[in-house]
């Protein structure tokens, strides 16, 4: 399998990829890690006129952790930030995510930052950034913009990116000791699209009760679904959890299509079934970090 004809930039910095960008515009595709792109070109899926490699451009090839946020440049690869020991501390979903993306060889090549871009419906970074109220950064030659986590996937392959512009950035909340997180989901074969995932926030109060909670779902909607569940869970003990009523709210909130792979109604009750113990996990690291604090 061979790909259309493209032209081929490799900018030595950011000013110059913006020019390139506003110059192609519509017809200026970005290549960084290649990891999906590369793939849907060779199978004639995609046939952008020209690719602007951004590979070299070694100012955004930065994990920054501060007191408030992850913030990760868009050449870092998947494998630099699943390993970076802050960013896991500060933000555990992360590298809890990370842990399901492919295999080591896509993981060392691959971007997050241009995962998130990439948008698939079973992706599970873009289901990170939503369920943490996480933003992406945009940058062209008019000027920079933020677009909200759960703005900037807009449908299936879809994300908010214009003509013109490159995602520079993503960042992500720094959470405290009163927040658990977990990510669970299942596929045909280990590294393969999951036939349903789900990655969840609990929030406890001081007297480790539920206070807060939300789930964000993978393939079984065209963007990564954000559920409440504070409702279902509020005020129950951390020790004594009941997700019953959390797993009904939420597979009452999936329509999920049917495919080769699953039909609709195995992916949603497969939803509820990784909920449960997502939502359980999260807790216990909740807890668990409290008692170490």
């Amino acid at each position: 399998m061979k790909p259309s004809p493209f032209a081929y930039h490799a900018p030595e910095d950011v000013d110059a990829a913006l020019a390139l960008l506003a110059e192609l515009g519509d017809d200026g595709k970005v290549l960084a890690g290649g990891q999906s792109l590369v793939p849907m070109m060779n199978m004639r899926l995609a046939a952008p006129p020209a690719l602007v490699d951004i590979t070299r451009l070694t100012d955004l090839d930065h994990v920054t952790v501060d007191d408030d946020q992850v913030t990760v440049g868009a050449t870092v690869t998947h494998e630099r930030l699943r390993t970076h020991p802050d960013a896991s501390r500060a933000c555990p979903l992360l590298r809890q995510a990370l842990d399901w993306v492919a295999h080591p060889v896509i993981r060392n090549r691959g971007t997050s930052v241009g995962s998130i871009v990439h948008a698939d419906p079973a992706a599970e970074l873009p289901a990170v950034l939503a369920l943490l109220d996480g933003s992406v950064e945009l940058r062209s030659t008019q000027g920079t913009r933020t677009v909200a986590g759960g703005d900037f996937v807009v449908g299936p392959l879809e994300s908010d990116v214009q003509p013109g512009e490159l995602a520079t950035s993503v960042s992500f909340p720094a959470l405290t000791a009163s927040t658990g997180t977990a990510f669970h989901e299942l596929a045909r074969r280990h590294g393969d699209y999951a036939l349903a995932g789900v990655g969840v926030r609990v929030d406890l109060d001081d007297d480790r009760r539920v206070a807060a909670v939300r789930a964000a779902f993978i393939g079984v909607a065209d963007r990564p679904l954000v559920v409440e569940l504070t409702d279902a869970l509020s005020g129950q003990a951390h020790d004594a959890l009941d997700t019953g009523d959390a797993v009904g709210h939420a597979r009452d909130q999936l329509d999920p299509n049917g495919d080769i792979h699953a039909s609709g109604s195995y992916r949603r009750h497969l939803a509820g079934i990784l909920l449960d113990r997502a939502v359980c996990d999260a807790v216990a690291a909740t807890t668990s970090t409290q008692e170490a604090a």
